[in-house]
């Protein structure tokens, strides 16, 4: 990854930072189960030649009324046909990572996801009737903006659009050319202890 997309990744997030509106009158010192919430991300991704689907189960914080942080799990498939690169794929990743998502408006919200991906790839090729199998391990550096809903203490709900910012030719977000590749995300959760 060149240290300029690490730098305009770290600038992003920090004028969100800068900018973003707290009330923090009213928020209690130390860990409230109130601030702790339990969801998903859902993937779904179509092109001519490809498939994608997977899900992100997380736990997360609401560290303020802007910021939220926790851990998540990566499942994930994918399938390419051959009509375009003559290389039919299959592929199966999981892992886990941390994620970081800060709403500096709240409906609006930039988040940074480093992973780790454990893949498990089969390819065919139809043209020589030969099939390969590879088990391959990635980082990735997810980096995106979204559109949702969040009321700490209560729900959450967005929509997102990220992208694999590591360049590693690796990563489950790339194309057979190693172009990174859309990462469109539903997601939903709910808090432990909603507020009365």
């Amino acid at each position: 990854m060149s240290m300029k997309k690490i730098l305009l990744a770290i600038c992003l997030v920090s004028t969100f930072f800068a900018t973003a509106q707290e009330a923090e009158n009213n928020t209690p010192k130390g860990f409230d189960r109130n601030r702790m919430f339990l969801g998903s991300g859902l993937i779904l991704g179509l092109s001519n030649i490809s498939f994608n689907i997977g899900a992100n189960p997380e736990i997360g914080y609401s560290l303020n009324s802007w910021l939220d942080a926790g851990v998540s799990v990566n499942l994930n498939y994918f399938s390419q046909n051959a009509n375009l690169t003559g290389v039919r794929e299959r592929n199966f990743n999981y892992g886990g990572g941390a994620f970081l998502r800060a709403w500096p408006v709240n409906f609006l919200f930039v988040q940074l996801m480093p992973e780790y991906n454990f893949i498990h790839s089969s390819q065919f090729i139809p043209s020589t009737n030969e099939s390969f199998i590879y088990k391959l391990q990635a980082p990735s550096l997810l980096a995106g903006i979204g559109y949702g809903s969040r009321q700490v203490g209560s729900r959450i709900s967005y929509f997102s659009i990220m992208l694999d910012i590591s360049q590693n030719k690796n990563s489950p977000y790339v194309d057979f050319y190693g172009n990174p590749q859309p990462i469109f995300r539903a997601g939903f959760g709910f808090y432990l202890k909603p507020k009365r």
